[in-house]
């Protein structure tokens, strides 16, 4: 981010706590796409679950706005959506959250760097949630480790072990697949 978009996502966010809509409303059209990411991430391209949990981050952000104390806006979103998530795996008890749609058999080829896209995301939802979150946060939407723990609400070597665990599986099952794939 450009120091005059961070800036200016700044101005937007103490408007906001002021009590200016529109201004939060440029906040949702900033983060909205990217939040919704990372909630598909978490919910394994889910994505009317994840809809609905961004839906729900951004209600209670407007209510919440006044607690965000500056800083990084979006990590501060994710923090409330990771919590959201939270809620709603313990609701369905994590394994409905599990459930991946099934992928048609009769998919047309695709170019190679889709299907490396497809491996990684099927890849990325075999790893358990809190080390997709890690991965997500600080590759895909590129905090930093500090942002990302605090996100996660996690200390900092703790996150560093996810992000450490899930890159080491997740370059194991990419090894078996093109082992798979070459054969």
């Amino acid at each position: 981010m450009s120091v005059s978009e961070w800036q200016a996502q700044e101005a937007a966010a103490a408007l906001a706590i002021r009590g200016d809509a529109a201004a939060f409303g440029v906040l949702v059209r900033t983060h909205q796409s990217h939040l919704r990411g990372f909630l598909l991430r978490l919910t394994k391209g889910n994505g009317a679950l994840a809809d609905d949990l961004a839906q729900e981050t951004f209600l209670e952000a407007f209510k919440k706005i006044a607690q965000f104390s500056g800083g990084n806006f979006f990590g501060w979103l994710c923090a409330i959506a990771w919590s959201r998530y939270l809620m709603e795996a313990r609701k369905r008890k994590l394994e409905n959250l599990d459930d991946q749609p099934e992928i048609a058999d009769d998919v047309p080829e695709a170019e190679t760097a889709s299907l490396i896209r497809h491996d990684l995301e099927s890849a990325m939802a075999e790893l358990h949630p809190m080390q997709r979150a890690a991965l997500t946060l600080c590759f895909a939407l590129g905090l930093s480790n500090e942002e990302a723990a605090k996100t996660l609400n996690i200390p900092l070597g703790t996150l560093k072990s996810h992000v450490n665990r899930g890159r080491a599986k997740l370059a194991q099952m990419l090894s078996d697949w093109r082992k798979v794939a070459v054969s």
